[in-house]
C-alpha cells in the first residue's frame, strides 16, 4: 500500500475541481497554525446542489486529479475532499456513495448516533460541520473529522440520559487503526490520534481552572497546542450565537492565559550565565548581598547582550566591581 505524504495531493494543472464534492478544492495551508484557533459559521451547499454533485460523483467516478476513484489510494481520496474550502458536499457523497462504507466504516456509522449535546440528527451531521468549519488544514481536518468517532462504541443509556463516555480515548485507538489502512503515514497518524484524544480536554473550563490545570493542557498539547485549538474552536456547531461566542471567548481567555504563563516561566528560568559559586570565587567574598547583586546585575547582562562567554562575563562583572 503506498503511503502518503502529509499534506493534500499535487492536481494536475486544469484541474480545480473535487469531482465528488463540486466544490474548488485547494492544498492544504502551509505553516505552522497559530494557538488562537480559527473557524467561523459554515457555507452549507444547499442539499439540491449537493444531491447534484453526488450525481456527478457516480457518474464520473471520479475524486480528484482527472483519476478514477477505484484507482486512488482510498488516503488520496479522503485527503483531496478534506482540503477543499467546504468539504461537506465531497464528505457527504462519500457516504451517500458507498465509499465510506467500504473504506471508512466508522463515518457512516455515527448516523445512528443520536447527539443529545449538539441537538444534530445524528453524530454525522455535526461532525461533517466540524470538519468544514476548521481551517482547511489536512491534520486540523482529519481530527475534526475523527474526533467523535467512538460514540458509536461509548453510547449509554443510563440515568435516563445519553452519554458516550471516554469517546475520545476510543476515538484515539480507532484512529490508530483506521488510518494507516486507509495508506497515511505513522506520523500523521499519531498527530491526529493525540488530537483526538485531547478534543475533550476543553470541557470544564468555563467552570474554572487553575494555572496547574492550563499548563497541563499546555504540555499534553505540545506542538499540537494550535491545532488542538483550532478543533476546539471548531467543534461548536450550535444555532445559538451566544454559546458560540461563549465559547470562544473561553477559548481566547486560555490562549491569552497560556501566553501568560508562559512569558511568567521563560522570566522565572532565566539565569545569569555564571551562578554565585562563581562570582564568590572570582571576586574572593563571603556569601551576602553583594552576591544578589552582582547576579542581577549578570542576569540584566545576559538579557541586553545575550551569551558573552565567561571570559567577557567576568571582564564585565570586574569593571562593576570596581564602580561600586
Amino acid at each position: 500500500m503506498r503511503r502518503l505524504r502529509t499534506h493534500a495531493p499535487r492536481r494536475r494543472a486544469g484541474s480545480t475541481r473535487c469531482g465528488c464534492g463540486g466544490g474548488r478544492t485547494s492544498r492544504a495551508r502551509q505553516g505552522e497554525p497559530s494557538q488562537r484557533g480559527a473557524g467561523g459559521p459554515v457555507s452549507a451547499r444547499p442539499a439540491a446542489r449537493r444531491r447534484r454533485h453526488c450525481r456527478r460523483g457516480r457518474q464520473t467516478g471520479r475524486v480528484s486529479d482527472d483519476r478514477p476513484v477505484g484507482d486512488a489510494a482510498p488516503g488520496e481520496v479522503l485527503s483531496a475532499v478534506l482540503v477543499d474550502d467546504d468539504p461537506s458536499a465531497g464528505l457527504w457523497h462519500l457516504v451517500e456513495s458507498g465509499w465510506a462504507a467500504e473504506h471508512l466504516p466508522e463515518l457512516p456509522a455515527l448516523k445512528l448516533e443520536q447527539d443529545p449535546i449538539h441537538r444534530h440528527k445524528d453524530v454525522l451531521a455535526h461532525t461533517v460541520a466540524v470538519t468544514a468549519q476548521s481551517p482547511p488544514r489536512l491534520r486540523v481536518r482529519l481530527a475534526a473529522l475523527f474526533h467523535d468517532i467512538g460514540k458509536p462504541a461509548t453510547r449509554s443509556f443510563s440515568h435516563g440520559d445519553v452519554t458516550f463516555r471516554n469517546h475520545e480515548a476510543v476515538g484515539s485507538r480507532m484512529t490508530k487503526r483506521r488510518m494507516p489502512a486507509l495508506g497515511y503515514d505513522a506520523t500523521l497518524t499519531a498527530e491526529v490520534a493525540r488530537l483526538v484524544y485531547l478534543s475533550g480536554r476543553f470541557k470544564g473550563y468555563d467552570r474554572g481552572w487553575s494555572d496547574a490545570a492550563v499548563r497541563r493542557y499546555t504540555r499534553d498539547a505540545g506542538v499540537l497546542l494550535g491545532d488542538l485549538n483550532d478543533l476546539v474552536r471548531s467543534d461548536c456547531t450550535s444555532r445559538n450565537p451566544r454559546r458560540v461566542a461563549d465559547l470562544h471567548r473561553a477559548l481566547d481567555d486560555l490562549v491569552e492565559r497560556i501566553s501568560r504563563l508562559a512569558r511568567e516561566q521563560a522570566t522565572a528560568d532565566e539565569r545569569p550565565e555564571i551562578d554565585g559559586e562563581r562570582v564568590m570565587s572570582h571576586l574572593g567574598i563571603a556569601p551576602g548581598a553583594d552576591i544578589g547583586a552582582a547576579l542581577r546585575f549578570l542576569l540584566e547582562l545576559r538579557r541586553t547582550e545575550g551569551d558573552l562567554g565567561e571570559a567577557e562575563v567576568l571582564k564585565r562583572l570586574d569593571a562593576w566591581w570596581k564602580a561600586r
